[in-house]
This record gives structure tokens, C-alpha cells and sequence, in this order.
């Protein structure tokens, strides 16, 4: 069983039209919903959504949880619980500002079932355009990320490059121990053993940290025979609070794994070195 959950936060239907569409159309059997809109402001989403899945006449389970803002981590985490209650054997954590076409779930769930030592799958992420997204990264030194928010791009453009793996033109599948979190596919067995996202990062930095911990005992797969389209709004760059949650979530992600001693970080980033070098 395959499941899938989506947080959203001051969204109408149309925000997230074309993933429901995507998601109602692949094999999924649960899509959880989980509101972080104000208490008090009314919302329109459930309702909507319900609607558009009875006029498409849509098997699929829906299920909204309305709740006070605990989080991108704090969301999916109880969505990902009621999930394994339910018997799911996989769990889509999927940004609202994605879609991808039908071939894409059962493509993937596939290659997971041939290779259970694999955890975690990112298929390739292109923008609207068409033009590949670099989501694919080595685990990050403090400047590969607080760098961007200081620095003029040119002067981080080569760091950049190698720190996003340019070099390997993104066409081969890749065991890549910092995937994106805009499109988290997991096997729930090897999440539970894991355990799953970490709450002290409310927004932002806990895909690094998922993948990181996740790569420690199974493949995290870059899987480029199918892809998906993100739109990649890159709020933090317009909003003030965003930014301000971004950065002290990085700073709590290097508090947790090390600014400058982080040995799994260089042993781990040595390993997809090579390990590109023989593709």
C-alpha cells in the first residue's frame, strides 16, 4: 500500500490542483492532508478537495487533518504514523507545488521492490521550463549553505557546481546522501527503524538530516528514468519570517551534526565521489 500526504498552510484547492490530480491518478491509496492554516481563519481546502474527488470519481482515501502549526516535519510525521497504522508499506512526502504524470508512482514503487536495500527515492525534479533542478548533494560544510544567504552568487558558483554534483549531467541513478525534501518517496519499514522526521526542524534543513540518517543504513537513490515537475517558489526568499526560519533551522541542523568536526560528513561525501567516478 502506498501513501502520500501533502502540508499546507494558507493554501486554496487551486494551489494544489495539479498534485491531487497527479496523486488520484497513480496508485496511491491514502492521501493525508494535513492543514497548518490558522485556527481561526476558515478554510475552503477540505471541502473542495471532496468535491473534486467525488466528480472524478476517485477511489482513493482522503484524509484531512486540520491542526496547529507543528511543522513541515511535525505534519507528515502524523500522517506517516496514521499511515503505518493503516498497514502502508511506502509514504509519499510530496511539496504542494509539485505534479508528475501517472507513470512516475508505479515506476518508482517497482524499483523499490526489486532493491530492498533502498530506504529513500528522488526521481529527477525539473522546473516548469523543463530545465533540471540540481537536487541531487554532497551533505553540506556550513558554507555550502549559510554561504548562499552572505555571498554574491559568482563567488559560490564553482563550489556550487561540485556541491550539487553538475559534473554528473544527473543521468545515471545515484546513492546520494542529500536528496530534496520536495518529493520524499520511503519504504516505512526502514523510516520506522530510523525513526522518522525530526521535529526540532520546523521548516527547512530536515531533508538533510532524513536523508543523511537514512543513507546511513540503506541507498538513498537518485532515480532519473522518471521525473516530476516542481515549481519551486523559494518563499524564503520573498518573506522576511521564512528567511529568519531558515536560517536558525540550518544553524539547528549544525548544532545537531557538527559545523567543522562532522566525519560521517566527509566519509560519506568521499564515498559518492567515487562511487560517480565508476558510473
Amino acid at each position: 500500500m502506498i501513501t502520500a500526504s501533502i502540508v499546507t498552510y494558507k493554501h486554496s484547492f487551486d494551489d494544489i490542483k495539479l498534485l491531487v490530480r497527479s496523486i488520484i491518478s497513480s496508485p496511491i491509496i491514502i492521501l493525508y492532508v494535513i492543514d497548518h492554516s490558522p485556527q481561526d481563519e476558515p478554510s475552503t481546502i477540505e471541502a473542495d478537495i471532496s468535491s473534486y474527488l467525488a466528480s472524478e470519481n476517485a477511489l482513493i482515501k482522503f484524509i484531512y487533518i486540520k491542526q496547529e502549526n507543528k511543522g513541515y516535519s511535525g505534519g507528515h510525521n502524523c500522517a506517516i504514523r496514521d499511515a503505518i497504522r493503516h498497514g502502508a508499506t511506502y509514504h509519499l512526502i510530496v511539496n504542494p507545488d509539485v505534479y508528475f504524470d501517472k507513470k512516475v508512482i508505479p515506476a518508482i514503487f517497482s524499483y523499490m521492490e526489486d532493491n530492498p536495500d533502498v530506504g529513500q527515492l528522488m526521481p529527477k525534479v525539473l522546473y516548469a521550463t523543463g530545465e533540471l533542478q540540481r537536487l541531487c548533494k554532497q551533505i553540506p560544510a556550513p558554507m555550502d549553505l549559510l554561504g548562499r544567504f552572505i555571498l554574491p552568487n559568482f563567488f559560490l558558483e564553482n563550489r556550487n557546481k561540485h556541491f550539487e554534483l553538475a559534473d554528473t549531467g544527473y543521468r545515471k541513478i545515484m546513492n546520494v546522501p542529500y536528496l530534496s525534501g520536495c518529493f520524499m518517496f520511503f519504504r516505512l519499514s526502514a523510516l520506522q527503524e530510523i525513526g522518522l522526521l525530526d521535529e526540532h526542524f520546523f521548516m527547512y534543513a530536515e531533508d538533510i538530516d532524513i536523508t543523511r540518517r537514512m543513507h546511513e543504513k540503506y541507498k538513498t537513490i537518485f532515480y532519473p528514468k522518471v521525473s516530476i515537475t516542481h515549481l519551486f517558489n523559494r518563499a524564503d526568499r520573498r518573506s522576511a519570517k521564512l528567511l529568519y526560519i531558515h536560517i536558525v533551522n540550518i544553524i539547528k541542523y549544525f548544532n545537531k551534526w557538527g559545523w567543522f568536526h562532522d566525519e560521517k560528513r566527509i566519509f560519506y561525501n568521499q564515498q559518492l565521489l567515487k562511487d560517480i567516478k565508476r558510473l
